[in-house]
């Protein structure tokens, strides 16, 4: 079967879910008001709240929530056969990912900006948002810890993309500043900035010596190095770390129009070029799926596994952090929430989509595939090594060499990372900041040093443990919480809209029907990892350190579960948690669904234009 029919499949879901479900969501449920004066403006500081073109803004949002995972979930799960997977990709970001984001987004729009886990204190109570923060602080450690040492470990296996990265940076400061400090159309100077980055890949690709290779600089893998007395290998991870924690603190302190939105807006222009490239070249040669559509030789269950393997791509908790932490303060209108969170998603599902096929054509025969994702556990070495391959192979279909799309692939997937990370320091920062608050400790919501804490928190959990992969990867010690953990969040995420909705008087089904599958699904999995991974009880060695941590998130996810079942059953406790701030902001908003004038907001507006 050619792979086209599976891409137009899909894709006609995701037209259907931005022409019509989208819309529903805007003008029924959330019910976006044109009016609404955004925190963006109403707290605007030139720092972390800007007013942003909802295009730029969506470049940031889309780019920070992508980084790796769309292709590295995909590409494991199809494990399973590429229709478990594709199902769950196409109608998880219609369904669940498109709703939860747009969400998050339009519900910390309401409450002043603040993050999903400071608003838990207003829909949920002040024990929620304890536990709450808890879960989330885990969650952003471990993302931040091993993105460090995935990027390190990209930069080390492609050489040739460290000098495009690198110059990112400087080509952004200065689209910030030219561009967006003083106006004008970010397009163009955009797209020049991606045509150097490419044509500097190219260049590096066949030129070795604007190779940034640390491993080769020091000799050659084995050799050993003046740094600490490790060998050229270990000291590239280490340096490479130290570098990028260093560049992330000058990153999450700088304001966002600086450098975090031209560069964003940069990843979004290359991952559209990438997408560009990879569908054209799927429509031009037109492979053949050689992978089954269900692996019956598969010896672990896809049920519930699937569910959490996949989760950017489909849902992912970490999307509503992003989506209530940085792209909240910067919308602009209410309205652009739906292209910034819906539409993000979207983006989304068509990159998850495309490693999907990716991986499912790159074998020559079926066979072949078997013996490739021979297990689970197998599956989670070759997945990323697959989509590249298939993606090169993708892309040569339009006349790229092989070796050149191996690079800009590289090059994407370290963009999409390092975006990832910067916004999670960031975000880290607030959370800090937020907890600060909480326990009256003002000193830790200044920029400076939250950003401190955060950058430290995350070097100790990367280089003090072993992680089992070398020098930096102490953040893989953790990481098999992440998968329950992240989609965990997603469904609390979805629980704090639904109560929000609930408490507003509307139709809560359209987030409570996901929020019910995904708690299911992720305590199911987290229960078995429990007992059958990490307790001993099974065939594996017990992992204590997993083990307790997994049983504290797990009881806290149940404890905040109880919470909300209990408010939907006592409305006036719901009620009592609304802040008072807040409450104004929502009746003007209500006032203005319901046709009733809205003068003191039109004025405030007007006034915030004004001063603007």
């Amino acid at each position: 079967m050619s792979a086209i029919w599976l891409a137009m499949a899909a894709l006609a879901l995701y037209i259907f879910g931005w022409l019509w479900y989208s819309r529903y969501l805007a003008n029924h449920i959330y019910r976006l008001d044109p009016n609404f004066i955004t925190p963006a403006h109403r707290y605007r500081d030139g720092v972390d709240f800007v007013p942003t073109n909802k295009w730029i803004l969506w470049g940031h949002h889309f780019t920070s929530v992508a980084g790796a995972a769309p292709i590295i979930g995909p590409a494991i799960a199809i494990y399973w056969g590429w229709g478990p997977a594709l199902a769950w990709v196409a109608l998880g970001t219609v369904f669940a990912a498109g709703v939860h984001d747009f969400g998050a987004l339009v519900l910390s729009n309401r409450h002043r900006g603040q993050s999903i886990g400071t608003m838990a204190n207003r829909i949920i109570g002040r024990r929620a948002k304890i536990l709450f923060l808890f879960i989330i602080l885990i969650l952003i450690l471990m993302v931040n810890a091993v993105f460090a040492w995935a990027i390190a470990n990209l930069f080390i296996n492609n050489p040739s993309a460290v000098l495009p990265v690198i110059l990112q940076i400087p080509v952004a400061i200065w689209i910030g500043y030219k561009v967006l400090r003083r106006g004008g159309n970010l397009l163009l100077p955009s797209i020049i900035a991606l045509a150097l980055m490419y044509g500097t890949a190219v260049v590096t690709t066949y030129v070795e010596w604007l190779q940034i290779d640390l491993v080769r600089w020091f000799g050659g893998e084995g050799a050993s190095t003046f740094v600490f007395g490790l060998e050229a290998t270990p000291a590239s991870f280490l340096i490479w770390i130290l570098a990028l924690l260093g560049y992330v603190y000058v990153a999450s302190t700088l304001p966002v129009w600086k450098l975090l939105q031209p560069r964003d807006y940069i990843n979004a222009q290359q991952l559209i070029v990438g997408l560009a490239i990879l569908y054209l070249g799927l429509l031009l040669t037109q492979p053949q799926v050689t992978a089954p559509i269900y692996n019956n030789a598969a010896e672990t269950s896809w049920f519930p596994l699937l569910f959490i393997t996949i989760a950017c791509g489909a849902i992912s908790g970490f999307h509503g952090l992003v989506a209530s932490g940085t792209s909240s303060k910067q919308l602009d209108r209410e309205p652009d929430a739906r292209t910034v969170g819906y539409l993000g998603a979207l983006g989304e599902g068509v990159l998850a989509l495309i490693a999907i096929i990716a991986v499912a054509t790159v074998f020559a025969s079926q066979s072949e595939f078997l013996d490739s994702y021979s297990s689970f556990a197998k599956a989670g070495d070759v997945g990323i090594g697959n989509f590249v391959e298939g993606a090169s192979a993708l892309a040569s279909g339009v006349g790229i060499p092989s070796e050149i799309a191996a690079t800009i692939v590289a090059l994407i997937i370290v963009c999409f990372a390092a975006t990832t990370l910067d916004s999670a320091v960031r975000l880290l920062r607030y959370i800090i900041g937020e907890l600060g608050n909480e326990y009256r400790v003002h000193h830790l919501t200044r920029r400076h040093i939250g950003t401190s804490l955060a950058i430290g928190m995350t070097a100790l959990l990367a280089l003090v443990p072993d992680g089992g992969q070398g020098v930096g990867s102490g953040g893989y010690l953790l990481w098999p919480l992440f998968g329950t953990s992240n989609q965990l969040l997603a469904g609390i995420t979805l629980m704090l809209i639904s109560l929000w909705l609930f408490r507003q008087g509307r139709n809560p089904l359209p987030t409570l029907v996901p929020m019910i599958f995904l708690l299911a699904m992720t305590i199911w999995a987290l229960t078995q990892q429990l007992v059958l991974d990490w307790s001993g009880v099974g065939e594996a060695d017990a992992q204590w350190l997993l083990f307790a941590l997994g049983a504290i998130i797990l009881g806290f996810a149940v404890w905040i579960l109880l919470e909300a079942i209990r408010l939907f059953y006592h409305r006036e406790e719901l009620e009592a948690l609304r802040d008072p701030a807040d409450e104004t902001a929502e009746e003007t908003n209500d006032s203005a669904e319901n046709g009733r004038p809205t003068g003191k907001g039109q004025q405030t507006e007007q006034t915030d234009k004004g001063q603007s």
